[in-house]
């Protein structure tokens, strides 16, 4: 199922059909304000496990982030955050970084290991944060990559459907993604450290 949504002005009817969707378990594609994500809601194990089979990786060492509406869920999955930490975030956020945080004991349960982190995305893509915001709490996500050895990232939602349709309950196409992923921000250290540099240039 190809849904089209305006990313400016996303519908509210269309975000409901979704936001139904994940809470019967479905799994979506959905654009960001960097690369289309795959993601599910993060309160249902077995469409987290989908993802993770999907992906073909374990479930127990998956790096999935979490994408947020703001930063009031953040206390929800991670360990209490300094003040430099916390500015940093609210400086660059919404916008196109991943955040490594210090996870608390809700996220094990949901990954059935012993992470210890977790990767916090609040995107500036009106799309996905209307979905999280109506959905009532994150949802997880993980970048689609493309089978092509030169292009990383594919852009073109109508090409994601055909690929996925199979595979997931939606596609949402919000116009043609960007096929740079975002800047990975480890916040667990004694400084904060760039891991991966991506479409967003940090703001100190």
């Amino acid at each position: 199922m190809l849904i089209k949504i305006h990313p400016d002005n996303p519908s509210e009817r269309e975000i409901n059909k979704i936001v139904d969707l994940l809470k019967r378990g479905g799994i979506i594609i959905y654009p960001t304000d960097t690369v289309y994500g795959l993601g599910c809601d993060i309160n249902n194990p077995k469409a987290v496990e989908q993802i993770a089979r999907i992906k073909g990786i374990k479930l127990e060492k998956a790096n999935f982030s979490f994408i947020c509406y703001d930063l009031s869920h953040l206390s929800d999955f991670t360990k209490p955050l300094n003040n430099e930490t916390f500015k940093l975030m609210k400086r660059n956020l919404p916008g196109p970084f991943t955040f490594i945080l210090e996870a608390n004991n809700n996220v094990p349960k949901l990954f059935k290991s012993k992470k210890k982190t977790v990767g916090i995305r609040i995107p500036s893509h009106n799309i996905p944060r209307q979905i999280v915001n109506a959905l009532g709490n994150p949802i997880m996500s993980t970048s689609i990559h493309d089978t092509d050895d030169i292009i990383e990232f594919t852009t073109d939602p109508e090409l994601i459907h055909e690929r996925y349709e199979n595979l997931v309950d939606a596609v949402i196409d919000g116009g043609y993604g960007n096929n740079v992923p975002s800047t990975v921000v480890d916040c667990t250290g004694n400084r904060f450290e760039i891991i991966r540099q991506g479409i967003g240039e940090l703001e100190y």
